[in-house]
């Protein structure tokens, strides 16, 4: 019962209030005044052990630290439990494939918690994929004593890495890396330009040490260029002719005509974004997937993906450090 963890309670009880087939029966927390406040607040019970939940719920939010989750959810999935698990899915990839190997055995429906996923913005913008080429990301965080257990590529950066991943369906083909330990002991802000195999370049910021709050993908593809903002849910789709191409006089005559009129073959437009918490999106997709017996949205192996693309970063990132003498960050 973190901030996040309260946060899926709030959104969980949100539904049930809204007659949205689901009750929140418990929460869990080591610390028994926090479990018991949380559960005071949306009117469920509080336990201070996931054993104690044993019998008596169908499906859970795992929102514990990430060094905890393989053990959350072998204990829940053993006793018949669907398990959402926050991101990071895991500390390593073997623990990943733990996670994954469990679910299967035990026949329980598993879905990681990358948010971004169901942010309406990102929604609106699949439709509109066709062939990206040019990514450019940035994440930039005001500092928060939070999620420090991690590095801003596991912590942040990660969100980024999963929504590009599910844009280009393409296995990474080289990743280049810079990253700093500025205010803690793990790197807190990182640069990652990495290439697919359909050729597509994407370049990631990540910092949890900024003065502003920053959560932007930019894309091109041919003959046109989208910008998607998470924060906003905003999405911006410009588009060019195939036909249309022009000079830099008429490029500068468009520019510098009276009231800016449009560009010939140039159409910009906002799709249409259904706006909604996307906490509350994707906790509604889970039970989805829980009522039907299907594949989440975000499956295990789609937590794992962004987890061996966000380790390789890391790696790369202490091979920076070594070409370049700087101390690693532990």
């Amino acid at each position: 019962m973190g901030s996040f963890g309260r946060n899926h309670a709030r959104v969980y009880h949100e539904l049930q209030q809204q007659g949205q087939g689901v009750e929140l029966v418990a929460v869990v927390d080591s610390n028994a005044a926090q479990a018991q406040a949380v559960a005071a607040q949306f009117g469920c019970k509080a336990f201070t052990s996931v054993a104690e939940l044993e019998g008596r719920v169908d499906a859970a939010s795992i929102a514990v630290p990430t060094v905890h989750h393989l053990s959350a959810a072998a204990a829940l999935m053993a006793t018949g439990v669907d398990v959402l698990i926050e991101k990071p899915l895991a500390s390593t990839l073997q623990e990943a494939d733990e996670l994954i190997r469990l679910a299967a055995a035990n026949h329980r429906v598993g879905q990681t918690g990358h948010l971004e996923r169901f942010n309406p913005a990102v929604r609106a913008t699949v439709p509109l994929l066709t062939r990206p080429m040019f990514f450019e990301v940035h994440r930039l965080s005001v500092f928060t004593p939070r999620s420090l257990d991690v590095d801003v590529v596991l912590d942040l950066m990660i969100h980024d890495l999963d929504v590009v991943l599910s844009f280009v369906k393409s296995p990474v083909r080289e990743i280049r890396a810079v990253g700093l330990a500025v205010v803690t002991n793990k790197v807190d802000i990182a640069n990652v330009r990495m290439e697919f195999e359909t050729g597509c370049v994407a370049n990631f910021t990540a910092s949890r040490i900024s003065t502003e709050r920053v959560r932007k993908v930019r894309f091109f593809q041919p003959h046109e260029y989208v910008s998607v903002d998470y924060g906003r849910q905003d999405v911006l789709q410009i588009r060019v002719a195939q036909e249309e191409k022009f000079s830099l006089d008429e490029l500068m005559g468009f520019s510098s005509s009276a009231g800016a009129a449009p560009i010939p073959g140039v159409t910009m437009t906002k799709p249409p974004v259904l706006q909604e918490e996307p906490l509350r999106a994707e906790l509604k997709s889970f039970l989805d997937a829980v009522r039907a017996r299907s594949k989440p949205v975000v499956s295990l192996d789609d937590g794992r993906n962004a987890l061996k693309v966000a380790l390789e970063i890391l790696e790369a990132i202490r091979d920076h450090h070594q070409r370049a003498g700087i101390a690693t960050a532990q």
